[in-house]
């Protein structure tokens, strides 16, 4: 007899499943505490901003001051989280947040704030949050097991939504209460319970095999990885688009609150409340969303709804009916950026994972950050209502995107393989030498040429985007059956990350390409220095003159792969 089936939230992989971890519960309360006060300071400096000057432009611009940073830092920010301790880079990040915080507070206090100063400070505290957010991000993968990690990334952005959906009503009350300045203190305390939870953690860091990256071959490393993966390139576009156009909503808000339904701070936190409340519920959907359509059904789905719903805000002067459509834009915008977020966070191996989510978070905030600005302008000559239905129309538009860009599939096609051992190495090589030329001879009979060039181009993005240049794939013109694969590497160093970057569905291409392979040898893979002039001596036993990294050598069977 069979135990009946356990309800969802009690499953490996249901939405609450994460939270029975301790290390991922502490951190994800402390952060759905940071979030609140995140909203209720923006809350503030919106309504400040708004006080001080008429100007939509400048109001608009204080979601730019926040988002921007995201845009402008976030493949370092992604790079720095990848090689460095991901606690340690987090509570930098909290420190430079608490001081643009605190110092936001004081200088309010002290009547001293200026819309410009004002949007300065948001900046520095938007820059501590861009740096958070991939180590953040990326280390929840270390906090939960592979099976639950959907579901930690969905409990994330329900932790936000939580907080948007409670945060701007908290501010509207904090600012009609006591001001901008208390929205701004209240939140330089809020960022005190995430502290305490990363000093808390006790992280196991897994040493590695191979030395750090610098950080600009880091940066490199990043922008090839993205540049090779059609999947991530394809969330990037979309969320971009999604960005720049549903922006609108966000950044004009404390527009509609005072221009269309003539209303204060209460009314304009009440709105931003019911945005947030339908975040919340698009996030607990998101499960039976994934089960039941495609990425690409799902995303067109919540743009075709996000657009009618902007179109209902601009022509409502009704608050019920506009906080009606507010819980519809935010149950649509939740879903689709929770659809992105996993999208990626499942795709990229665990080496680039924080530069895969930086730059999936400067495509979406850099989007609603230029987007504001744009907005903004477009408010100044043409009204709220009139900017919120061009906003409408593209919104309703961006679904056609699918016909060109389809979203991928989801999948965790980011699951790494295991480190392979040295390949057989008899010439003494530092972490320098280099440029490293890779042969890969393949026998493949004719009939199966067309089949075996195509996975050839697939492999051919698998090399380049963990670290391989120069790639080509020739036919012998008096051997019709015999393939030559060949790319670069420039340094031997380099070579060893690229052979260890692969993912395990990266292998099964390589294997794939591997059982073309006829013949009784099997396939032949050259390994050369390139232009080996340091490697030239008169003793071979010589280590390069200069040069104390000499690698050790290791002789091991390569295990199949390159």
């Amino acid at each position: 007899m069979t135990d009946p089936p356990r309800p969802q939230a009690f499953r490996a992989d249901g939405i609450t499943a994460p939270l029975r971890h301790a290390t991922f519960r502490r951190i994800w309360l402390a952060s759905l505490l940071s979030n609140l006060g995140i909203l209720i300071q923006g809350v503030g400096a919106a309504w400040a901003m708004t006080q001080m000057t008429p100007s939509a432009d400048k109001v608009a611009l204080v979601q730019t001051a926040l988002m921007l940073p995201v845009m402008l830092i976030a493949m370092p920010a992604g790079a720095i989280a990848d090689m460095h301790d991901r606690r340690v880079v987090a509570l930098t990040a909290l420190a430079i947040a608490l001081t643009g915080a605190s110092a936001l507070t004081t200088l309010t206090w002290l009547g001293l704030v200026t819309p410009n100063l004002l949007l300065a400070l948001c900046f520095v505290v938007g820059t501590g949050m861009a740096l958070m957010g991939p180590a953040w991000q990326s280390s929840v993968s270390e906090q939960v097991p592979p099976e639950a990690l959907p579901s930690a990334v969905a409990l994330n952005g329900i932790s936000y939504n939580i907080a948007r959906s409670l945060g701007p009503a908290i501010g509207g009350f904090v600012v009609a209460a006591a001001g901008p300045v208390a929205a701004f203190a209240l939140n330089a305390l809020l960022y005190l319970p995430l502290i305490a939870a990363l000093f808390l953690w006790d992280r196991i860091a897994e040493p590695s095999r191979l030395p750090r990256e610098k950080l600009n071959r880091a940066i490199i490393s990043g922008v090839r990885y993205i540049a090779n993966s059609p999947s991530i390139k394809i969330v990037l576009i979309r969320s971009l688009t999604t960005g720049v156009i549903g922006g609108a909503i966000i950044a004009l808000m404390p527009l509609v609150t005072r221009d269309l339904l003539h209303g204060g701070a209460r009314t304009y936190g009440i709105m931003l409340g019911a945005f947030g409340l339908g975040a919340v519920i698009g996030a607990l959907n998101i499960a039976k969303v994934r089960n039941r359509l495609s990425g690409e059904a799902a995303i067109r789905a919540c743009t075709l709804s996000m657009g009618g719903a902007i179109a209902v805000v601009a022509l409502s002067h009704e608050p019920v009916l506009t906080a009606a459509a507010l819980v519809l834009a935010g149950a649509a915008w939740m879903m689709a950026w929770a659809l992105f977020n996993i999208s990626v966070q499942l795709s990229a191996p665990r080496w680039v994972t924080g530069r895969a989510l930086a730059t999936y978070q400067a495509a979406g905030t850099g989007g609603v950050a230029v987007g504001s600005s744009g907005w903004g302008y477009l408010t100044d000559a043409a009204g709220v209502d009139i900017a919120l239905l061009i906003s409408a129309a593209l919104m309703l538009a961006s679904s056609l995107i699918g016909l060109w860009r389809r979203m991928p599939r989801i999948s965790s096609q980011g699951k790494e393989a295991e480190m392979l051992a040295y390949p057989e190495v008899r010439l003494a090589l530092t972490e320098r030498s280099g440029p490293l030329v890779v042969e890969i001879e393949y026998h493949v009979k004719q009939e199966n040429a067309r089949a075996f060039h195509s996975v050839m181009q697939e492999i051919q993005l698998s090399r380049q985007r963990n670290g391989a240049y120069g790639w080509s794939i020739a036919r012998d013109i008096a051997n019709p059956e015999l393939w030559t694969e060949r790319y670069h590497c420039p340094t031997w160093l380099d070579y060893l990350r690229q052979r260890n970057r692969p993912t395990q569905a990266e292998r099964a291409l390589d294997r794939q390409a591997t059982n073309f392979h006829i013949g009784p040898e099997p396939v032949r893979v050259r390994r050369m220095l390139e232009r080996p002039f340091g490697s030239v001596r008169w003793r071979d036993d010589t280590p390069d003159r200069g040069s104390a990294d000499v690698l050790p050598v290791i002789s091991s069977a390569a295990g199949g792969s390159t």
